[in-house]
Parts: structure tokens; C-alpha cells; sequence
């Protein structure tokens, strides 16, 4: 007999479970299991083999109420039936592998460190992801920050980023802010509206539920209840991360992502981001996942250029 819990994320849980748990019970007299739902939790016992099958059937249906909106009881009728007739399904999406559903598909680790990334985030309040251009650091974050906010596990969703070609500092930023800034927030914004719709950011932004703010405008701030990212890490100061990492309040986590390799300091100034490397580490808590061109997910070409650039083979194929 085995035991296994599926939580559903970024999903409104009653389209799963349907009119007084009409699916649950289908699932459970067809299967042969028992299923009790609680939140946003399903927990199994049964059979392993029986618990890998309703696994697949969740994954599907979650697909589908991505798809359409909904799922009735002729879809889950049929995805029990594939199941049970020998059609298995896919498996590929499981409510325990998604991180967030959006529109045209799902996020989700696409490589063993973005899982191990998605993991270190379930369990600490601080991850740090570190690794090269085009491996999903920023993206994947802004996925697990959107989707707490969509799970309601924060009130709040704050992007940042030093603007260090702008001349920011601490206390002050030259110039008209939305003018200097906005070209360097720009990635944020990009990852924001491939999840959730330009409008309803525009909405988020209006009731201070989404913010995206230079790293100067962080500081005298306390940060309750917040899902916070500080992107473009390495282009801290020593003064400036610890300053970031000080605002964390109540119910809060953060993630800060960079690339070791490409700062951007001034006058050799030591990154911030290498500083907490050597501060931090071992700290419960926090942790530290790391990055490579095994996780290159942009264009084919990008992880041979990086290769190139870092000194490496390039692979021929």
C-alpha cells in the first residue's frame, strides 16, 4: 500500500474536484483508491501502480482545464477509460511538475538543475540561482512568484534589478526615472507578460500587487507577505545585496538570480553576488543552485555560443 499527496498549484481547485467532488469520487470508484482532497491537496492510497495512473489522469485533466477553462465528467470519463484500457497517457505534466499554467501551455523544469532550482524553492525562504544567460534562472523564477501570488500564498509579487548602466546608486537615480529605468526592467516585464495577461499586470501595478522597481527605490522598505526577485544580481554591491536581503519580512521569500561572469561594476568593484557566495553559504535556509549550458533553453545555437565564449568545445552536432 502506498501513500503519495498531489498539490495543485496555479489552478482553482474545485474545477479539479468538481460539484461536491463528483471527479474525486468517479476517480476513486473506478480506480479502486482511496482519495481525500483538503485545499489544494489530493491525497492517495492505494496500489503504486494505481497511484501512477491517477497521477496521469490529474495531469491531463489539468491540461485541459488550461486548454478550455473547465473539464466535465465526459472528459474525465474519457481520461479514466484511456487509462484503464491500456492507452496510457503521457505523464509528461503532473500537478507536482508544473509550475505554473498559463494561457498557451505550462512552465516547468525543462533540465535536473531547473527542477533542482523548483525544489530549493519549495523549501527555503532564499534561493539563489547562478549560471549563465538563456538557462531559465529569471523566467522559472518569475513563474514561482506568480504562482504563489496565484495560489495566495503572498499578497504581493516585487520584481527588481540593478541599474547599474543608468548610474543608479543607493539613495539616488539621475534623471526622469521611467526614462533611465524602463529599458532595464524590461526582461521582467517580458517574463510577466508571458504569464499573465499586459492588462491584468496593468491592474496588479495600479493596486501595488505587482511591482517593478529599480533596486534603489528598495531600501527603508519592509516587505511582508511578498514574493520578492532581485534579477541581475551580480551587478550589486556588497552594501546594495545586503540592503536587498534585509527587507525580507513576514511571510516572505525571495529569489535572486545573476551571471558571476558578466559584471558589470564599475572600478573592479566587488559583486555583491559573489560576496553572499562567500557569507552565506551553509546558512539553513538558504541555498544555492547553479547553472550551465545544459540548461541553455533559449535558441540551439545560444548554448554553443556560450561554450564558445567561456573557452569550451563547441559540439559539432
Amino acid at each position: 500500500m502506498a501513500n503519495k499527496t498531489i498539490e495543485l498549484k496555479g489552478v482553482d481547485p474545485a474545477l479539479v474536484f468538481g460539484v461536491r467532488d463528483a471527479f474525486i469520487n468517479k476517480i476513486e470508484e473506478s480506480f479502486g483508491v482511496r482519495l481525500i482532497a483538503r485545499g489544494t491537496k489530493i491525497n492517495l492510497e492505494g496500489d503504486e501502480n494505481v497511484l501512477g495512473q491517477i497521477e496521469r489522469v490529474f495531469g491531463e485533466m489539468l491540461l485541459t482545464i488550461n486548454r478550455k477553462g473547465f473539464v466535465d465528467e465526459q472528459d474525465v470519463t474519457t481520461l479514466i477509460n484511456m487509462e484503464l484500457g491500456g492507452q496510457r497517457l503521457s505523464g509528461e505534466i503532473t500537478a507536482d511538475t508544473v509550475i505554473l499554467f498559463k494561457k498557451t501551455g505550462v512552465i516547468k523544469p525543462r533540465s535536473v538543475n531547473q527542477e533542482h532550482y523548483f525544489r530549493a524553492t519549495l523549501k527555503n525562504d532564499l534561493v539563489f540561482g547562478i549560471g549563465p544567460a538563456g538557462t531559465g534562472k529569471t523566467y522559472l523564477a518569475v513563474a514561482i512568484a506568480v504562482a504563489a501570488l496565484r495560489n495566495h500564498d503572498v499578497q504581493r509579487l516585487i520584481l527588481t534589478r540593478p541599474a547599474v548602466e543608468a548610474g543608479e546608486s543607493l539613495g539616488f537615480l539621475p534623471g526622469d526615472l521611467t526614462e533611465k529605468i524602463e529599458p532595464y526592467l524590461a526582461p521582467l516585464y517580458d517574463a510577466l507578460y508571458d504569464m499573465l495577461p499586459p492588462e491584468k499586470v496593468k491592474v496588479y501595478e495600479e493596486q501595488h500587487i505587482i511591482e517593478v522597481l529599480p533596486l534603489a527605490y528598495m531600501r527603508g522598505r519592509t516587505l511582508n507577505n511578498a514574493y520578492v526577485i532581485l534579477d541581475e544580481a551580480q551587478n550589486t554591491t556588497p552594501m546594495q545585496m545586503k540592503m536587498f536581503l534585509t527587507r525580507l519580512g513576514a511571510n516572505s521569500k525571495a529569489i535572486v538570480t545573476g551571471d558571476i561572469t558578466q559584471i558589470d561594476l564599475p572600478d573592479r568593484q566587488k559583486s555583491g553576488l559573489i560576496d553572499a557566495l562567500e557569507i552565506l553559504n551553509g546558512i539553513e535556509g538558504i541555498e544555492f543552485v547553479y547553472f550551465d549550458t545544459t540548461d541553455v533553453v533559449r535558441h540551439h545555437l545560444v548554448k554553443k555560443i556560450i561554450k564558445a565564449y567561456n573557452g569550451g568545445s563547441q559540439d559539432k552536432s
